[in-house]
């Protein structure tokens, strides 16, 4: 089998993690690398001296047609338009969070798949872990009988160590705010367990943030799930110094589980009727940012979902339309906060 051909767009943090889980699987190559800051582009020449660097998706578009897929990992306004570009030149694409910062912009890239009848894979990494494996069983099977009550709670620090006086962070364009960047996954994971929601009531704050964001920095939100039970999100990014947790409590008519940890990765409680609680493999560690932390390390996983997807050996884990929904609930809380009209 020939190997599958990847271009990374964007090398900051999250490109080079996509760059290596592509360099070292046995059956992907990286081909090109794209980012436009000049220094970005000598450390990934450094770094990987026979990949092509370019400074343009475009050049790298035009000089590459050998590639397969191309990775978006850029800010997160760009990753509409720049998977549209992709999907123009026949490449099946794979976007980081979010799919984009509307609902529009997300529908816009999925009608250009099918013209064009291209993958579109949407990196939701967080649903690899041991704990929202176990989380999806219990839910899945039953186990928990009715959904009486949700509780999603995201509670992290990002301060002047995160926010860059001209960088792309903080901004309303390129960054959409906190639910997007910091807390899109936990979000995922609830609406992979529960489904959409409905009845939004929201409001938030900028306790922290208000010389280095555009956008509130916490939130209270509270809903009613479609399929039944009331949830509730509360979320802050004004944390001090560091990460405290991302939790998720589980209220079901035959019993309660709360999901906690910086990470969302550790099962806190389990009590359950007639049900014990088995012992799960080690979460896989955060990503690591220097001076702060992300979610869990899983993008070997999304890697190779996407090789097994083009191979014919499995479906796409998380498709466009889930990675859309993400973004148009957010998209529904934020127009109740007044963020959007």
């Amino acid at each position: 089998m020939s190997k599958i051909s990847f271009a990374v767009v964007g090398f900051g943090h999250i490109g080079k993690k996509h760059a290596i889980m592509v360099d070292g699987n046995d059956d992907s190559q990286l081909l090109a690398i794209v980012d436009v800051d000049e220094t970005k582009q000598a450390e990934a020449r450094t770094l990987y001296p026979k990949v092509n660097v370019y400074a343009s998706i475009e050049e790298m578009l035009e000089s590459e047609p050998q590639v397969d897929i191309v990775n978006i990992c850029t800010p997160n306004g760009y990753h509409a338009a720049q998977s549209i570009k992709a999907l123009d030149y026949r490449k099946h694409a794979v976007i980081e969070k979010p799919m984009g910062l509307t609902r529009q912009e997300c529908e816009e890239v999925i009608f250009k798949s099918l013209q064009v009848s291209k993958h579109v894979f949407c990196v939701k990494q967080n649903r690899y872990s041991p704990s929202s494996q176990w989380l999806k069983d219990v839910v899945k099977n039953n186990r928990l009988g009715k959904i009486n009550m949700v509780q999603l709670s995201c509670y992290w620090n990002r301060d002047s160590r995160y926010y860059k006086a001209g960088g792309w962070k903080g901004t309303q364009s390129l960054d959409g705010g906190v639910l997007f960047t910091q807390f899109s996954h936990f979000i995922d994971i609830m609406y992979w367990l529960f489904g959409d929601i409905q009845n939004i009531i929201a409001t938030s704050s900028n306790f922290s943030h208000k010389d280095s964001t555009e956008f509130d920095d916490s939130g209270l939100v509270q809903f009613e799930f479609v399929n039944g039970g009331f949830g509730s999100i509360n979320y802050s990014t004004s944390v001090w110094n560091r990460n405290f947790e991302s939790s998720i409590v589980v209220i079901g008519e035959k019993g309660t589980v709360k999901v906690s940890g910086q990470y969302m990765d550790q099962v806190a409680y389990c009590h359950i009727e007639d049900y014990e609680m088995p012992e799960l493999p080690p979460p896989n560690p955060p990503n690591d940012y220097g001076d702060y932390k992300g979610s869990a390390a899983n993008h070997h996983y999304v890697i190779q979902n996407v090789i097994d997807v083009l191979t014919g050996k499995s479906q796409i884990s998380t498709n466009a339309l889930e990675g859309m929904k993400v973004v148009e609930m957010i998209e529904r809380i934020h127009r109740k906060q007044g963020v959007m009209q």
